[in-house]
């Protein structure tokens, strides 16, 4: 019989997955009817553990007992940047929780704690969603398109942990041509069910193959499915990656500090996890809005006693769908972070990404781009750096003036960079908008 080997490995660092499994299975077999009360005692309870366990959480509460989730303070992520000696419960300690550290992207990084009950709630998650597309995490080999540490023993750490949990690395640090070639040998050679990775590099190795006029899964006919996560997945790139592909392309949502935040379904809808996690759509006064509306996502994780994750604005802004319920709430649309913004003089404040838009589809009607970022360096003065087999045309350079004029303001600089290569962040990802302001 082989080995499983993903449910092993959990089991060797002392996570109950097994446990997990049967928490999952149970919360999923609550009736809608029955799920609100689930949720608003799962939320009571979490409150009040930290409460009387957790002096960090004590003090932030401000009160001696709950009363009412409405107050029940927001926690950012720079409430949470101090020692985690200070924020961890009684009874857990670094030796007996799983420790991590967020990877930064938003610009504020922190150690975070999880207990090992929680953390093997995040792993069951995980792999209750892949099993919509038919990937077992004991069995499908993962192409894992993803940075990697460069330090000697934290990389030969990740490397163990690849080899045990099924997944071989394509670090994503340097995404030359040269590479390319050898992540398509590698696919050639082995038997790989599903890639796992960064949306930008996927993205890439996505546009080398279209350039080469090759279709992965006739060079992997094992290859499955593809899985994005940590980045932004538009449309027309996922129209790309599916036609080069050859398998369906899903889209993840999640973060270190509390695991599975979203994953999309056999019918295209971002499925939000509601059984270890509380997500709410806040507004700038920290009240829910009705589905439909744009607001601040907050998550609470509902089983993490280690350290408290209660009504943690994560940074992000998002939809839910009107046809959410409390046991199958869908995210209509992921906007993006909520300090991804331009301010223009004048005051005038633009999101970040109306750039990425514009230019988006103008800059690959050349189809040599590779990618490119945008960064505001001063608050009339953008930069553009691109990655490209030939520099902008000035006809090009123009239309993109044009169409910036247009949707985003008058009397704007931009200047026009072109890169052998973009600078990633230490995790390997690709900030696709960024401001110095």
């Amino acid at each position: 019989m082989p080995l499983d080997w993903f449910k092993l490995s959990l089991q060797l660092n002392k996570f109950p997955i097994t446990r997990a499994q049967k928490t999952l299975k149970v919360i999923q077999e609550i009736p809608e009817e029955n799920y609100k009360d689930y949720i608003f005692e799962k939320r009571k309870n979490i409150v009040e553990f930290h409460i009387h366990n957790n002096q960090f959480y004590k003090n932030y509460f401000g009160k001696k007992e709950f009363t009412n989730w409405s107050e029940v303070p927001l926690m950012s992520k720079t409430d949470l940047q101090q020692k985690l000696q200070n924020r961890l419960s009684k009874g857990f300690s670094k030796s007996n929780a799983y420790i991590g550290k967020t990877s930064g992207s938003s610009g504020t990084p922190f150690v975070f704690a999880k207990d090992k009950f929680a953390h093997a709630m995040s792993w069951a998650g995980f792999q209750d969603r892949y099993h919509w597309h038919g990937i077992d995490l004991n069995k499908s080999l993962q192409a894992r398109f993803y940075g990697i540490p460069l330090d000697f023993y934290g990389n030969m750490q990740e490397r163990i942990k690849d080899r045990i949990s099924l997944r071989r690395r394509f670090p994503i640090f340097d995404l030359s041509e040269q590479k390319m070639e050898n992540f398509l040998k590698r696919f050639q050679n082995s038997n790989f069910s599903y890639i796992n990775g960064y949306t930008s590099a996927v993205l890439l190795f996505a546009k080398f193959l279209d350039y080469r006029n090759l279709i992965l899964k006739e060079v992997c006919p094992s290859l499955q499915l593809c899985i994005v996560t940590s980045e932004r997945l538009f449309e027309e790139d996922k129209s790309l990656m599916e036609a080069v592909f050859g398998v369906t392309v899903v889209n993840e949502y999640g973060a270190s500090e509390v695991g599975l935040i979203a994953f999309e379904n056999l019918k295209n809808e971002w499925i939000v996890n509601a059984e270890d996690l509380l997500v709410e759509i806040l507004d700038e006064n920290c009240n829910c809005v009705p589905n439909g509306t744009e607001g601040r996502i907050v998550i609470t994780s509902l089983y993490n006693k280690a350290h408290p994750m209660i009504r943690y604005d994560i940074g992000d802004t998002g939809i839910l769908s009107e046809q959410s319920t409390a046991k199958k709430p869908v995210l209509k649309k992921l906007i993006g972070r909520a300090n991804d913004v331009a301010i223009l003089p004048g005051g005038k404040v633009v999101p970040g990404l109306t750039f990425y838009y514009v230019t988006k589809s103008i800059i690959e009607d050349t189809g040599s781009i590779k990618e490119f970022i945008i960064n505001q360096t001063a608050p009339d003065s953008f930069k553009i750096e691109y990655v490209s087999q030939k520099k902008f045309s000035e006809n090009q350079q123009q239309k993109i003036l044009r169409a910036i004029e247009t949707y985003v303001g008058k009397n704007l600089t931009v200047v026009f960079q072109r890169k052998d290569r973009l600078i990633r962040s230490k995790s390997g990802k690709l900030k696709q908008f960024t401001s110095d302001i």
